[in-house]
């Protein structure tokens, strides 16, 4: 079965290099240096135009299309969806979504909408908030392992729902006879990746994701977390895998661009508070003994855990020339995975380079 393979597209705004930790392109960001001014004054190439511009890039490039990220400081994935969709042909997109902050039955209607318009091509990235001040911003003070549940009962109600005639009386939700209208009915049901690394989002994922999506870790840690998924499930769900990607023509090139932004870190950086993500506790347990140099933060051959010291994000990522990150994708799919999410800084020119000169070297990819 062919390997879905997605880029992140950038909605809070994109660094012009690893090397220099500020949102230079695009976003909800002020001061920015390209595109949005010139000169200090407006240039008319808007955020939504750059968006646009990595979407046609990558659906160029041979990607199967795009996860549009959702956080407060980013505009909105349903309308960015909607807007960018008329850029391209058959590329999808991943919108990114809490369900605490959408009813189901109006998901249901939006999706329905979308997927009409754009010939089926949204696909649904589900999570459910990682607590902290970014979930308070949202105005929402459910605790951990009650969010999980919220989005387990939300899927039950969307899906009963897209179904038509669905009545609901639950803890969350209450619908009656509900229904989409005969002209959105019929409609694809959106392939649903599912996110969260702990025993309630293994539960819940269990028995909704078409795809249970992690980050990055080590391998070995990995396949223990798809083996914990695999056991929660009557039906086990595809995984996939959100990867960053710094590839070059050499290892040497592709260490030096490392050690370039290493050094130009900004102390403490990837710190702050984390809420209750278990995903993200997670990952700095791998690097707890690592120290202060960038190479011991090299746990396998190519997997490197210091990407949260130079941008926004996961820490792991695949650093090495393109046969090398290559052969760490077939590893993963030796592994089980099915899909993966790439991302690479800035994701313009990354996206690019990826698709030219890492994609047609996968073994794994069949068409």
């Amino acid at each position: 079965m062919p390997v879905d393979i997605y880029w992140r597209i950038h909605m809070e705004g994109d660094q012009s290099s690893l090397r220099r930790r500020v949102h230079s392109r695009g976003g909800l960001v002020s001061g920015g240096t390209a595109p949005g001014t010139r000169d200090g004054r407006d240039d008319g190439y808007t955020h939504a135009d750059y968006m646009a511009e990595v979407a046609r890039a990558t659906e160029e490039s041979g990607f199967t299309g795009g996860l549009l990220p959702n956080f407060p400081i980013t505009d909105d994935p349903w309308a960015a969806a909607a807007t960018l969709a008329r850029e391209t042909t058959s590329y999808r997109f991943m919108v990114a979504f809490q369900p605490g902050f959408l009813h189901p039955v109006q998901a249901a209607r939006m999706t329905a909408t979308l997927q009409r318009a754009t010939g089926g091509r949204i696909v649904y990235n589900v999570i459910s908030g990682g607590g902290g001040p970014a979930q308070l911003w949202w105005g929402d003070k459910v605790d951990h392992d009650d969010r999980y549940a919220r989005t387990s009962e939300f899927l039950d109600v969307l899906k009963g729902v897209w179904a038509g005639g669905f009545t609901h009386h639950g803890r969350f939700y209450r619908v009656q006879d509900a229904g989409l209208p005969k002209e959105l009915a019929g409609q694809p049901f959106p392939e649903i990746f599912f996110s969260g690394s702990s025993p309630a989002a293994i539960a819940a994922a269990g028995r909704h994701a078409g795809y249970y999506l992690s980050w990055l870790e080590p391998f070995e840690a990995l396949a223990e977390k798809f083996d914990a998924v695999r056991a929660a499930s009557e039906t086990p769900p595809r995984f996939a895998v959100r990867v960053d990607v710094l590839a070059r023509e050499t290892e040497e090139e592709a260490w030096e661009e490392i050690a370039h932004g290493w050094r130009a870190r900004t102390a403490g950086a990837a710190g702050g508070d984390q809420g209750d993500s278990v995903g993200v506790r997670r990952s700095r347990s791998f690097l707890a003994d690592a120290g202060d140099d960038h190479r011991a933060l090299e746990v396998a051959p190519n997997v490197w855990g210091g990407f949260a010291e130079l941008r926004d994000g996961p820490a792991f990522g695949l650093v090495g020339d393109y046969h090398q990150v290559a052969e760490r994708l077939d590893q993963l799919l030796d592994l089980g995975v099915d899909a993966f999410i790439l991302a690479g800084v800035p994701h313009l020119e990354e996206a690019r380079r990826v698709g030219r000169h890492v994609l047609p070297l996968l073994k794994g990819r069949t068409s």
